[in-house]
């Protein structure tokens, strides 16, 4: 019997778990597929994570973000687990290493993007390997009906044929009725097991306020609600302004968004996550993936396209589980914008063939041709020599990513990698050819070890200058001269968004865009924006209530601790001391009644504010029961 508590503590250092974690890990190890629902920060990568260190082979995780990957498998390398990802950011050679030590070596988890399932190499090393466990991050991808529909996530079932008896996990932490049903459809779970928790946060308090001067709103909750912040707006422009801003009033503030460079993100991000910064100011492409559990507050300064966008990043508030805070923040512009930008979102036909085409001439490949072939990207560049909108090429390059046709990395970032291409016996031979370098050499084999021989290891030619003392460009001569003479392939760093084309090359005019489905996701996401909407502007049930019912949840108590809640309960308690006194006058005149007469008496106060005021009384002893089961006041009351 496998102590899966040992496990987790052993790897993961937590005592126990979370409610759900353990009965989806048993279902897996029992050989059954699970649909794994836990809100963000509910602990989901635990679920697939722990029932693969319990068993022999490989888990293929199929996740749809580079960054997303890259950082789970940094975290997994932290504990000592082996744990690789193939990207668009890879050589062939560097995919071919990294597919062979899933078979040969001591890997356990293979980090993929859905598109790579399709390639040919990883159909032919699939079929080599020893795997346990196929698990689906962010599932409601493969779903028309979320709100971050990938068409490649529909050939997951394909893959599923080359592992027959292989049990799946799909995760998500947003996920409807129907893009549930979608999940478990196209993914053949068949026999599975739901694991669903509810979506309702107890430590968050939501709020969203309808302002003309949204800045001084702003600065009034930071000023009532201490703590680290994410504040979310929509264009890169304003993060900047944004962050200027709060500095000017003395609060600690830096802006983050995809186009920064490298370092700058880095940097920025490290500051807040150690609190020496104490608000981010953000586009969305802020937050996969973090793991800072003392945010206090998320304000989205603009409201996001979707419920489940707006979830999912109010999410990101509280995973420490202490009281913490989510707002939005809106005017009537606001509200006019969002229907708007939808409709911006989808660029006609036209425009979405002239792109396609433009991308073609910029690195000049042929039809037919360039099928996963991945380059740097420069959106203003690329714009200014073709005489291109940025703003409609942009949402046309979103477009023809949801096609299928191409993916969009812009927050990418790839340090630098060496690999060895020869073994020991001839590194040596050339280190004795070549004494000028064998000194380099042998630093290279001290920092990062025999590693070099089996796989890609990252390198910081800055560190290695310091250590040689010696100018980093020379660090890089060297580098290039052991790769020209192939005793090692090195790839420099990069960190500009990346642009990978997922199939060979159409004819512009022959692209087969499927016109039909844009629209109906246009609708869709019409609707997405209309219940944003409505969710703001609502005045009178519960913010929890209304997110519950949007994911079809409908059996939750309000939370007593949203604006609308807090501004019911105010409302109440005054009218409440009034229906006190109402209550005690007339059990004076009357004498002892039984409790469904004040329904009577009381015809005008709704029943739930009546039955309560009535408990206050008996609680406080201002009334009692008599031994005839009758309600009357007591002795206290006469004082």
């Amino acid at each position: 019997m496998i102590d899966l508590r040992s496990v987790l503590k052993r790897y993961w250092g937590y005592d126990s778990f979370r409610p759900f974690q353990e009965d989806a890990i048993n279902t897996v190890l029992n050989g059954i597929d699970a649909l794994v629902l836990l809100p963000t920060g509910g602990g989901k990568s635990i679920c697939f994570q722990v029932p693969v260190m319990a068993m022999e082979g490989v888990c293929i995780v199929v996740t749809p973000l580079i960054a997303l990957m890259k950082d789970q498998v940094e975290q997994l390398k932290k504990r000592g687990i082996a744990a690789a990802a193939i990207h668009s950011g890879m050589s062939r050679t560097e995919i071919d290493i990294t597919l062979d030590n899933c078979i040969h070596g001591n890997t356990r988890f293979l980090y993929v993007s859905p598109e790579r399932l399709r390639t040919d190499i990883m159909i032919e090393r699939t079929k080599q390997m020893d795997i346990c466990l196929l698990a689906i991050d962010e599932a409601h991808c493969i779903s028309a009906w979320g709100y971050d529909f990938r068409p490649s996530y529909l050939m997951i079932s394909d893959f599923r044929d080359l592992i027959p008896g292989v049990p799946v996990m799909a995760l998500t932490a947003t996920a409807t009725e129907e893009v549930r049903a979608d999940i478990l459809d196209k993914l053949k779970m068949r026999n599975s097991r739901v694991f669903k928790q509810s979506f309702a946060r107890a430590n968050l308090s939501y709020s969203a306020f309808q302002e003309e001067s949204k800045d001084r709103k702003l600065l009034q909750v930071l000023k009532s609600v201490s703590g680290s912040a994410i504040i979310y707006v929509r264009t890169r422009k304003r993060t900047k302004e944004l962050a200027d801003w709060l500095v000017r009033q003395g609060i600690s503030a830096q802006s983050y968004h995809a186009g920064l460079p490298f370092r700058e993100r880095s940097d920025r991000q490290s500051a807040w996550i150690k609190n020496q910064v104490r608000i981010i100011v953000a586009t969305n492409a802020f937050g996969m993936g973090i793991d800072k559990p003392d945010v206090r507050a998320v304000i989205h300064f603009d409201l996001p396209d979707s419920l489940e966008a707006y979830y999912q990043e109010a999410g990101r508030a509280g995973r420490d589980e202490k009281k913490a805070y989510a707002v939005a923040l809106f005017n009537k512009i606001d509200l006019e914008e969002l229907a708007e930008s939808v409709e911006r979102k989808y660029p006609a036909v036209e425009v979405l063939r002239r792109v396609y085409q433009a991308l073609a001439n910029y690195y000049k490949i042929p039809v037919g041709g360039g099928e996963f072939a991945g380059f740097s990207f420069d959106i203003q560049e690329f714009t200014g020599i073709f005489g291109l909108p940025v703003n409609e090429t942009h949402y046309a390059l979103k477009l023809l990513e949801e096609e299928g046709f191409m993916q969009l990395s812009e927050n990418f970032n790839e340090a630098s990698k060496i690999h060895f291409l020869v073994d020991n016996r001839q590194l040596y031979d050339f280190q004795i050819r070549y004494k000028e370098i064998d000194s380099f050499i042998k630093l290279l084999l001290r920092i990062y070890g025999g590693e070099l021989f089996t796989e890609y290891v990252r390198i910081s030619e800055n560190e290695l200058a310091q250590i040689y003392f010696a100018p980093e460009p020379e660090i890089v001569k060297k580098l290039t001269f052991l790769m020209e003479r192939d005793i090692l392939h090195y790839e420099p760093r990069r960190d500009k968004p990346q642009l990978t084309f997922l199939t060979p090359r159409y004819d512009a005019a022959l692209l087969p865009i499927n016109v039909f489905e844009i629209e109906k996701k246009r609708e869709r996401d019409r609707q997405k924006a209309k219940a944003t909407i409505h969710y703001a502007t609502h005045t009178h049930i519960c913010r929890t209530l209304l997110l519950l019912e949007y994911f079809n949840e409908f059996d939750a108590e309000e939370c007593g601790v949203c604006d609308i809640c807090l501004k019911n309960k105010k409302q109440d308690g005054g009218n409440g001391l009034e229906i006190r006194e109402a209550i005690l006058e007339y059990l004076k005149s009357s004498g002892p009644v039984l409790p469904q007469i004040f329904g009577q008496v009381f015809e005008n106060i709704p029943e739930k504010v009546l039955l309560q005021v009535v408990r206050q009384l008996i609680e406080e002893e201002w009334v009692s029961y008599n031994p005839d089961g009758k309600l009357a006041i007591t002795n206290k009351t006469q004082l």
